[in-house]
């Protein structure tokens, strides 16, 4: 019987194959979170749901949106790849069985 080596990120149950990128993905989520956070207390009216959706796009694109905050602002509408290097780390379960 082969030992296989997982990391499991406590926010969302997301399962990775080395510890420096379910390290990387607990701070997107945390900081998405955050931003969550601060959009319901400063948006009226704003759902619970929304509010998590937009935290998570910002906190997905938090390196282009640096870049636009320093001065490139149009980077912000350029159109990202639709599978992510995100998606590539999850170990899916069934592949540990």
């Amino acid at each position: 019987m082969a030992v296989v080596a997982v990391w499991k990120c406590d926010r969302d149950g997301a399962m990775f194959d080395n510890k420096k990128d379910a390290e990387e993905h607990d701070k997107m989520l945390e900081l998405a979170a955050n931003i969550t956070s601060l959009i319901e207390r400063h948006v009226d009216g704003i759902s619970e749901e929304v509010g998590e959706e937009i935290g998570l796009l910002l906190a997905k694109r938090r390196e282009n949106l640096a870049k636009a905050c320093k001065g490139k602002p149009e980077i912000l509408l350029e159109e990202e790849e639709e599978t992510s290097a995100d998606d590539d780390r999850v170990t899916p379960l069934a592949a540990n069985q």
